[in-house]
């Protein structure tokens, strides 16, 4: 390989600048799927996989992956949020694409062993850092007709990261782009697929190059309709203080807005989950863009070719509200009465 990424003794990691990067860490771990079952999974030290250049996962988009962290805690303890809901979503996206699926507990065994194994780059408690979980699902078997793969490797990597966005919970500008969609109408947009990202990295480019980090999605079929983010969910507080957060078949199920959802109601905020059409920008008094890699990212300003709506250059009081409240549950700061975190054993 031509790059090479050295591997950071934890000791000498900053953890207060951490930003959203890779750096490779002790281990990632490793099942394969032959002949109808998964195999015991194994730890490997190296930072690299090899496959058949003719794998599925390269040829025919036979790849899905997750996202979850793991947070050291108030007490001492590392735990991760909500894997079985991780496992659920991967699970659908493997039946969308024709791959086994990963048996809950297999999962989970495995979560267990990567993390423990790279227990010291689990950022302090304090810092704001968390340990990234990346489980990924991949069609390695060699074939050049389109049809499913007959073997599949299901690994998972961590590595500790910091906010996604420089600043926080500082609100950010987006902008739309009608001449790009992020899914085709009965896509895949629901599911994980790697694919998805891939159709969302030109549109962010050209928004970054104009100044917007972040990019909203209308629906593909007719471009009325609030979709979601480039790479999170969108929802909004009405004027009215309820949480409204969009419905379509093409929006990726996001574990983050659920679990914000469930907050909400535990403060007596309204819910409605609905389609939200796009002339209803001008009704919200705050709007972000919500999952794991971002939390609570606040929207100052969304600009399309039409209109340009604005929500106000610091964080609204109810995301404030929703981010302290998510954020101290994940940093053991706030009781965990919905049962949400695995400790790590």
């Amino acid at each position: 390989m031509s790059e090479t990424l050295p591997k950071m003794d934890p000791k000498d990691i900053n953890w207060s600048s951490l930003g959203f990067g890779y750096m490779p860490t002790n281990s990632y771990v490793r099942t394969t799927w032959q002949d109808g079952k998964w195999s015991e999974p194994v730890l490997i030290k190296e930072p690299t996989i090899t496959m058949y250049m003719a794998a599925t996962c390269l040829h025919y988009g036979q790849a899905a992956f997750e996202g979850l962290k793991a947070f050291r805690q108030k007490d001492g303890k590392v735990r991760c949020l909500r894997p079985w809901e991780n496992v659920k979503r991967m699970n659908l996206a493997a039946d969308y694409m024709l791959a086994p699926a990963i048996p809950e507990e297999l999962y989970i065994q495995m979560i267990q062993m990567v993390v423990k194994d790279n227990i010291e780059y689990v950022p302090p408690y304090g810092t704001g850092g968390a340990l990234y979980i990346r489980p990924l699902l991949i069609g390695t078997g060699a074939q050049v007709g389109v049809s499913p793969s007959k073997m599949y490797d299901f690994l998972i990597l961590v590595t500790p990261v910091g906010a996604y966005y420089k600043g926080g919970i500082q609100p950010v500008e987006a902008l739309v782009l009608d001449d790009y969609d992020r899914a085709a109408p009965h896509g895949t947009g629901h599911v994980k697929f790697a694919g998805n990202y891939a159709a969302s990295l030109k549109p962010s480019k050209i928004a970054k190059t104009q100044g917007y980090p972040i990019t909203l999605f209308f629906d593909p079929k007719d471009h009325e309709f609030i979709d979601e983010f480039g790479t999170s969910n969108f929802f909004a507080i009405s004027k009215e203080g309820h949480y409204v957060t969009p419905v379509s078949r093409s929006i990726l199920h996001s574990i983050t807005n659920m679990s914000l959802q469930d907050i909400a109601k535990d403060m007596d905020i309204p819910v409605e989950l609905r389609p939200i059409h796009k002339a209803e920008l001008a009704d919200f008094a705050e709007v972000a863009a919500c999952g794991t890699a971002v939390v609570i990212t606040p929207i100052s300003k969304i600009v399309t070719k039409d209109h340009t709506y604005t929500f106000g250059e610091t964080c609204g009081p109810t995301l404030r509200k929703l981010y302290d409240r998510m954020t101290a549950i994940q940093h053991g700061d706030y009781p965990d009465t919905h049962n949400w975190m695995l400790e790590i054993k």
